[in-house]
């Protein structure tokens, strides 16, 4: 049974750079298409990255996408999420997931991690 931990999160400026990780445990992490979502308070959960098992990155048509990239280290077996310039907007608790059938993109993933808060404060 594959298990996915988010760490990293924390409280940061507005301005300020972070980089989350997804550990995965049981599975290699190329045998799943990974993706990161995030919920806001009092939203729901949006979609904002994944990759494919071949690596292949795919960012959603949003103003996100100019600020994160999304990297995978197979010997880690960790997928990154890096950001940059955060906004108070990027508040949130940032979940990864995995899918092994999918391609990365917002949907269709079975296995999810706790999560990670993170709090951008101006």
């Amino acid at each position: 049974q594959v298990q996915l931990r988010e760490s990293g999160g924390r409280l940061v400026q507005t301005g300020d750079s972070l980089r989350l990780s997804c550990v995965v445990t049981g599975r290699p992490i190329s045998d799943y298409a990974m993706g990161w979502f995030r919920q806001a308070p009092g939203k729901e959960r949006r979609w904002i990255g994944g990759m494919s098992r071949s690596g292949t990155l795919h960012l959603p048509n949003r103003s996100i996408r100019d600020r994160i990239t999304i990297i995978r280290d197979r010997d880690e077996n960790t997928i990154y999420l890096q950001m940059v310039n955060l906004e108070s907007e990027d508040t949130a608790v940032y979940y990864c997931a995995a899918d092994p059938d999918g391609e990365g993109y917002n949907e269709g993933y079975k296995y999810w991690g706790q999560g990670t808060q993170v709090t951008v404060s101006s």
